[in-house]
């Protein structure tokens, strides 16, 4: 067996009617806004300003919606519900610069790295991680001698030691070599995560309804029984269905996996896609930095943000897609020197099969 397919049918399977009364709420208020954004697109100058009244009552009605319904899920972690109000602007306005079609590549990447240090924060270092450990830095200082500063920072070796990355290809490639980056900083060891590769894909030719999940396992790159027992962390800008990572951890436990822990971390999630995965996948955490209300027919996130994978990486040629090797060559110097051990572990994974 080459290929693992999931299709969107099992998903819906996993959705309670509750849950999916939610989600037509949630969807048939944000459908109300589409005519107001085709007034910001070609409206005059009132019209733009009573469109975009309307839409901010509109947005603060979805959002209200859209916590009642998050938080009674104890396993679905929202930026804004678990951190102080006074830090809600820096998770807004950074999501509005990815969101923000004149955002390039440089800066796209740039906020990418921003995003997941916060959600690395919400989920492993936060005001509820109690212990911390001192780290002793020697600084540039050497009058009149040696200097050397005092740090404590948040002990997270109980929870990040015995874990594995686990990258969901493509958009997936740079924010897990963030998090990971994140967990040799903090760790009382230096320690350098090990990685897994999936190669996953979608079958964009389908609609929302019917799509198809594809877990090809002649170009994906992991040992089975080093996955057995471990933390697995997953971490992908964009959470639209919740397939790609129900595919992978029912295959996983196909194969006699019972990972210790599951955490997912998104940039964007839509409702949808969290609650299928809390469903589908009991032990799975998701930690998103916000949560939009809607998919159009083909499975892309609305409003979102557009394809993150293109958006990070440059578009591939349709006749010559990049394999994993190639997308961290072409991040160029300044971004592999940054995460340079993590890399050194991807080719590990991938050259030493």
């Amino acid at each position: 067996m080459d290929k693992v397919v999931l299709q969107a049918a099992d998903l819906d399977g996993y959705l309670s009617p509750a849950d999916n009364e939610a989600i037509a709420r949630v969807e048939a208020l944000y459908a109300r806004a589409a005519a107001d954004f085709a007034v910001l697109e070609q409206g005059a100058a009132t019209e733009r300003a009573a469109a975009e009244a309307r839409l901010l009552a509109l947005f603060n009605e979805l959002g209200e919606r859209l916590q009642q319904v998050v938080q009674g899920e104890r396993r679905i972690h929202v930026y804004s519900l678990e951190t102080p109000e006074f830090i809600h602007g820096e998770a807004s306005r950074l999501v509005a610069k990815l969101r923000d079609v004149r955002t390039g590549n440089p800066e796209f990447v740039y906020y990418i790295q921003r995003a997941y240090e916060m959600l690395f924060h919400l989920a492993f270092a936060g005001p509820r991680r109690q212990g911390r450990h001192p780290i002793f830095v020697r600084t540039p200082v050497t009058v009149p001698a040696a200097n050397y500063a005092v740090h404590k920072i948040p002990d997270i070796d109980a929870m990040t030691g015995d874990g594995v990355m686990c990258v969901m290809l493509r958009a997936a490639l740079l924010p897990s070599m963030i998090v990971a980056k994140e967990i040799q900083e903090y760790s009382t060891r230096g320690t350098v995560t090990p990685f897994a590769l999936f190669k996953i894909s979608r079958d964009d030719s389908r609609s929302e309804s019917d799509m198809a999940y594809i877990l090809d396992l002649k170009r994906s790159y992991f040992d089975v029984d080093g996955l057995r027992g471990r933390d697995l962390f997953f971490a992908d800008p964009m959470n639209a269905t919740g397939g790609s990572l129900v595919t992978v951890i029912q295959y996983l436990r196909g194969r006699g996996v019972a990972p210790r822990s599951i955490r997912f971390f998104n940039v964007v999630s839509t409702l949808k896609g969290a609650l299928r995965i809390v469903r589908a996948v009991p032990e799975a955490e998701v930690y998103t930095l916000w949560m939009d209300p809607a998919l159009n027919e083909r499975a892309y996130i609305l409003p979102g943000l557009g394809d993150a994978g293109d958006r990070i990486n440059g578009p591939d040629r349709p006749d010559a897609p990049r394999d994993i090797i190639q997308l961290i060559a072409d991040y160029g110097t300044r971004v592999t020197s940054l995460y340079r051990d993590q890399v050194r572990q991807i080719e590990r994974v991938v050259l030493g099969r």
